[in-house]
């Protein structure tokens, strides 16, 4: 049973009048797997499916759009929505001469960015939208280029123009406007972050990223399979094995690839030990935003364990490229089960002392307490993911909502607060370290024998069947280390890459950071981005 697909489907039976679900309405059959449907609806009944899935409490996750133009001579435009377990995909066509769609912004503030971007590289127009100021396209590009069309030629240089970003303004006396970045003073990546504040008090902030486009998803497009994997490995560079596996799965999905049982498992391992390392990083950097540089050093120690055994056992630091279709490149022998195991037992040891310190400092407890509070019914109107979702009141994890072998055998325990401060989102840090050495003990204790990899049949890779890839499309959602993490790839009628969207858990949770500041002082500003700490690489796609 599916609740939002017969949501979708109870709605089409009683549709009547100005509700255009029922007028037009079918499920892809091309879209994998079975458990996500793809519903087609008509341009009008775009939104109208939007309202059917807001009644039923159901996140929207990612928006995106295609273009068809070139071979049914329209855009398609689609919109992902989550309900617990529960995935569905609401697409629709819209005409090349008309490449408009309906707004969802009146019915999710997740559409907000979503769609100033599908317009901004597409060049479809959600009608109705608020605020259609270039998201990731930056004003001095030709206002008629749109990166992700068929006909954009990328190897060309554009020529500059003439633009200028218009920023959100505040007025009246005593108010006045902190620019910070896009360079900034730390080796951080780029972003602009523009304050309003009365004294010391921020009233409100606008960001302004994209600094690092480096045109991720039109670069799929001309990429081979295998090359794909590696460049999903690169999305964001501290998520290199949650952004490799999710693309993997959504091509084995699509291509209905059954992974030998030792290979889900090794992933399940490199998953974890990906998660432990940032997070440990992450509150070490909250502490030395704090000016409690004893506790940064020592935090990063314990990381920098964990990255060297990375790099003796698997051969990178971060486990880069050890994912791969199919399975994984690297096993590990009981030699190297041992040293892990002895390296958790270490870790937990090392990491309470710690974490004894962090709660009994009052001092750092002043600064990190009520800062950056995000409430949780804003949080969930956001639809924000991973670490800053679970510290604002939100249940949500694909390893305990959507899980893979061998998440589907062990029980994943989800820490949920409800403070939404600087403290909650670290807290929950802590606490997802703690779970995460249980969980890489259990994956080692139980880690079955056998091949550590498959064979997969490649769309494209046998000719003769070549048109039964066209138009095919997986599907995979995975929890990083900051969040859910989504892929959706689509092939063409030669079995290759027609587009790869991706939707890293910044791509909402930035929206949250403009929302947690206002009512803070200036100073608290980098402790709170810091507690977010999203990616700009994997936002500015």
């Amino acid at each position: 049973m599916n609740i939002l697909r017969d949501a979708i489907t109870s709605a089409c039976s009683i549709a009547t009048g100005r509700s255009c679900i029922g007028e037009y309405l079918r499920y892809d059959t091309n879209q994998y797997p079975a458990s996500v449907p793809c519903c087609v609806v008509s341009r009008e009944g775009f939104v109208e499916s939007a309202k059917v899935m807001k009644r039923v409490y159901a996140f929207l996750v990612a928006q995106w759009a295609t273009d068809q133009s070139q071979t049914k001579g329209c855009f398609s435009v689609f919109a992902c929505y989550r309900k617990e377990a529960e995935y569905l995909i609401v697409t629709t066509d819209v005409p090349a001469a008309d490449p408009t769609f309906p707004t969802l912004t009146s019915q999710y503030v997740t559409a907000w960015r979503f769609e100033r971007q599908i317009h901004s590289l597409m060049g479809v127009t959600p009608v109705g939208h608020p605020d259609l100021r270039p998201w990731i396209k930056f004003e001095d590009w030709p206002q008629d280029a749109w990166p992700l069309r068929k006909s954009f030629e990328a190897s060309q240089r554009m020529a500059r123009g003439s633009g200028q970003y218009k920023w959100v303004r505040t007025e009246g006396d005593g108010t006045y406007e902190i620019p910070v970045g896009p360079v900034h003073a730390g080796i951080i990546e780029p972003g602009h972050f523009r304050f309003q504040a009365v004294g010391e008090h921020v009233i409100n902030l606008e960001e302004r990223l994209g600094y690092v486009h480096k045109g991720i998803e039109k670069r799929f497009e001309s990429l081979g399979w295998h090359d794909g994997v590696r460049l999903a490995g690169r999305v964001s560079g501290d998520t290199t094995v949650a952004h490799s596996l999710a693309y993997c799965m959504a091509l084995e999905s699509m291509t209905q690839c059954v992974l030998p049982q030792r290979a889900h498992w090794l992933r399940a391992l490199f998953l974890e030990r990906e998660r432990i390392a940032n997070h440990l990083g992450d509150l070490g950097a909250i502490c030395n935003d704090v000016a409690f540089a004893m506790l940064f050093y020592q935090f990063s120690r314990l990381k920098e364990m964990l990255l060297r055994t990375n790099s003796r056992l698997f051969g990178h630091r971060f486990i880069m490229d050890r994912v791969t279709l199919g399975g994984v490149a690297v096993d590990i022998d009981a030699t190297g089960i041992r040293e892990i195991l002895a390296e958790m037992t270490l870790l937990e040891d090392e990491f309470e002392r710690l974490v004894a310190i962090y709660d009994d400092n009052p001092s750092l407890e002043d600064r990190v307490r009520d800062t950056g509070y995000l409430a949780p019914e804003v949080a969930r109107e956001l639809g924000v993911v991973g670490i800053v979702a679970r510290a604002s009141g939100l249940n949500v994890d694909c390893r305990l909502h959507n899980p893979f072998p061998p998440y589907d055998r062990f029980e994943v325990i989800v820490p949920v607060l409800v403070s939404g401060d600087v403290h909650a989102r670290a807290w929950v840090r802590v606490e997802e370290v703690r779970h995460s050495i249980v969980l890489v003990r259990r994956i080692l204790g139980q880690l079955p024998g056998g091949d550590i990899s498959t064979a997969i049949e490649l769309p494209g890779a046998n000719q003769s069947r070549s048109l039964q890839w066209l138009g095919r499309a997986g599907f995979a959602a995975v929890e990083g280390w900051r969040g859910e993490i989504i892929y959706w790839l689509a092939s063409d009628g030669q079995g290759q890459i027609s587009r790869c969207m991706v939707r890293d858990p910044s791509s909402v949770n930035w929206l949250a950071l403009e929302q947690a500041i206002p009512g803070n002082i200036v100073p608290d500003f980098p402790v709170c981005n810091k507690s977010f700490n999203q990616s700009y690489s994997g936002h500015d796609l």
